[in-house]
């Protein structure tokens, strides 16, 4: 058992409870790889304000205090921007690595090169970072969390900069080698990932928003692209201390037998579990909005296709004799093309189905 293996030794209790997380994840991840695969216009809305409220949480979780309609405005006028202030700079360049995630996740594999290749997109607008774009970091750090007040907490001393490059290779080689044997689940090792990253906190600056950047970029990876279109950052910023909270309990064990990463698991398989729940709320509001409107005759008719599915037109015809014929195609052409019914076949072959 490896030294990450020892960190998931979870009590029974625990284990029933990430299973049942997984499980209703896993469902929802079910769901939504067929609502992806339909295409629906609104998807593209709900990237982009996602897109904006990660920028938005991701930086402010740092200290930033652009607002997201700031950011908006930001972005879209951003080729006559200068990017004069720190807030500015840290904003477009988590815009640029979010997109490039987006864009090429495929592309990106899970090394080093990558990670530092990320950091650099991160920080690139920062001229006070110059010198340390993708580079480890060589001087000790520690990582201080800032509370809507204004206060300062240190939450514990990171890894000592000597002994970065090791445990950056180490956890990535097993988090690689367990993404691919399936020994554990992927969002297991998503989370211990990412949980190792922030603790061992390998870069000067900008290790919180490339964890975050990080968790986008692996969970697209395993195929959990819902997250593309409900903001992981935006929910971490509404549960900051209890994010805070989840990382000093088991940072505080670090380097210990008794660091089991229970609290921190928990949280982020809970998070993932709230953004599922509330994509589905807001993908079941949007379609009582734009849900087409139906006469009682239309009703009937898609009433009659349900139950005998699949028809012809003459089929429907026979059961509707009181309708012209041409009535009932304009009524079937206006239900297929608010995909309330499919058509297949061409001409006297042609039938009808639920969608």
């Amino acid at each position: 058992m490896s030294i990450y293996e020892d960190k998931l030794r979870f009590s029974y209790e625990v284990n029933q409870q990430v299973l049942n997380l997984i499980s209703e994840i896993d469902e929802f991840k079910g769901k939504w790889s067929v609502l992806e695969n339909e295409s629906l216009s609104y998807l593209n809305e709900l990237k982009n304000i996602a897109t904006i409220q990660s920028i938005g949480s991701s930086t402010r979780i740092e200290g930033a205090t652009l607002s997201d309609e700031e950011i908006k405005l930001l972005i879209s006028d951003l080729k006559i921007n200068k990017l004069e202030s720190r807030d500015e700079q840290e904003v477009i360049g988590y815009y640029d690595a979010l997109e490039l995630i987006f864009e090429n996740y495929s592309e990106i594999e899970l090394t080093e090169s990558y990670i530092k290749q990320l950091h650099g997109v991160l920080l690139k607008y920062s001229a006070k970072d110059d010198r340390q774009r993708g580079i480890y970091k060589t001087l000790t750090n520690k990582v201080v969390a800032t509370y809507p007040d204004g206060t300062q907490r240190v939450v514990f001393s990171t890894t000592e900069p000597y002994l970065v490059p090791n445990e950056m290779g180490s956890v990535i080689e097993w988090s690689k080698k367990r993404l691919k044997d399936r020994k554990i689940h992927p969002l297991i090792v998503i989370g211990l990932l990412i949980y190792e990253f922030l603790s061992i906190h390998p870069f000067h600056d900008g290790n919180g928003r490339l964890s975050r950047l990080l968790t986008t970029l692996m969970l697209i990876k395993q195929d959990y692209n819902f997250v593309k279109y409900v903001s992981f950052e935006h929910l971490i910023e509404e549960r900051k201390k209890s994010y805070y909270a989840a990382l000093m309990e088991c940072q505080q064990r670090r380097g210990g037998d008794s660091e089991i990463i229970t609290e921190w698991i928990l949280f982020f398989l809970n998070s993932l579990r709230s953004l599922a729940a509330k994509l589905e709320v807001k993908i079941q509001n949007i379609s009582m909005e734009k849900k087409p409107y139906l006469n009682n005759r239309q009703k009937e008719i898609v009433m009659f296709v349900e139950k005998n599915e699949p028809c012809k037109l003459s089929d429907i015809h026979s059961n509707f004799d009181d309708l012209s014929i041409n009535t009932l195609k304009k009524d079937l052409k206006y239900l297929v093309q608010e995909s309330i019914l499919m058509k297949s076949g061409q001409l006297k072959g042609t039938t009808y189905h639920m969608k």
